[in-house]
């Protein structure tokens, strides 16, 4: 577990958040779902437009399961392809966050799910969506090119301990 405080949504929103490793949270309380894509012991990063590069990922569709998010996420903005198993979550809590909206879109304390990806077919990148590239980074050079907060290389890390099964799979409520 290690906790972090970030600004969001250009330094309005002032979050806690903490990572939760194997974390079993409910489908309901999870907004978006995100993943580790690894090929050749490299890491995929998408440049998404507004963000930076980033881990693929994003929010959960209506109806949609956590697992169906995050390959259809990783399709959209990194056009890979693999088996995914589940790592942890962020918990995302606004209870310190003076801005925050009761009727917004996010709850107060939600969840984004990380998965990691073996990469199994990687695709012509075809820029349909908000992503307009994709490059493989070696782990060691990623607090040069991840434009994100330092729970993401703590994430990239727990992806790459420890062996996966796919019985290790964490289904959701």
């Amino acid at each position: 577990m290690k906790t972090i405080y970030a600004y969001w949504g250009g330094g309005k929103h002032y979050v806690k958040l903490t990572w939760l490793p194997q974390f079993p949270v409910k489908q309901t309380e999870v907004t978006s779902a995100h993943c580790v894509c690894v090929n050749d012991g490299k890491v995929l990063l998408s440049y998404i437009k507004g963000r930076g590069f980033n881990l693929p990922g994003g929010h959960i569709d209506e109806d949609e399961t956590v697992d169906a998010a995050v390959h259809r996420e990783v399709l959209e903005e990194a056009y890979v392809e693999g088996e995914i198993y589940y790592l942890g979550c962020i918990e995302v809590s606004h209870e310190e966050n003076s801005n925050f909206d009761p009727n917004g879109k996010y709850p107060k304390i939600g969840y984004q799910a990380f998965y990691r990806m073996d990469v199994t077919a990687c695709l012509p990148f075809l820029r349909e969506y908000e992503a307009t590239t994709r490059v493989w980074v070696e782990p060691a050079e990623l607090p040069f090119v991840l434009d994100d907060h330092e729970l993401a290389i703590h994430i990239v890390n727990a992806a790459f301990e420890g062996s996966f099964e796919v019985n290790e799979k964490l289904e959701f409520s």
